[in-house]
């Protein structure tokens, strides 16, 4: 599995944050961490923690917020995903289809108008329509 940060993927400045390159059993793997850690733990997820993760251009921590504020940086290198405990348990249920068989489909990890969306992909790839 490979986390990156593509910084300009249209004309209208969308920035994007993937976590793709992965199989179904990696998508399992990340779905109980994500359950353990920050749903049923309500901790703080560092993604760069992960063994099963390769940071590629930048590290993604997952934090609980009481307003869904979606991802944001300071620096382009170190990105903050600040959504509510229901943000995490829907995300947690997007994310399921993935862990239980191979697929070639993609989906965005939540819908908030913001700057930077959250892909998880298999392939890496998405629609450009948004």
């Amino acid at each position: 599995m490979i986390l990156d940060y593509l910084p300009e993927i249209n004309n209208f400045g969308e920035k994007l944050i993937r976590l793709y390159d992965f199989d179904s059993k990696q998508a399992m793997a990340f779905a109980k961490v994500l359950k353990k850690v920050v749903i049923e733990d309500l901790q703080v997820l560092d993604l760069s923690t992960l063994d099963f993760i390769e940071k590629k251009n930048c590290n993604l921590i997952l934090r609980l917020s009481y307003e869904d504020e979606g991802i944001r940086t300071n620096n382009e290198e170190t990105f903050y995903c600040d959504l509510t405990l229901d943000s995490f348990v829907k995300m947690l249920e997007l994310i399921r289809p993935f862990c239980t068989k191979e697929t070639r489909s993609h989906q965005h990890l939540y819908d908030i108008d913001t700057p930077i969306d959250f892909l998880f992909s298999p392939l890496g790839t998405w629609d450009m329509e948004f």
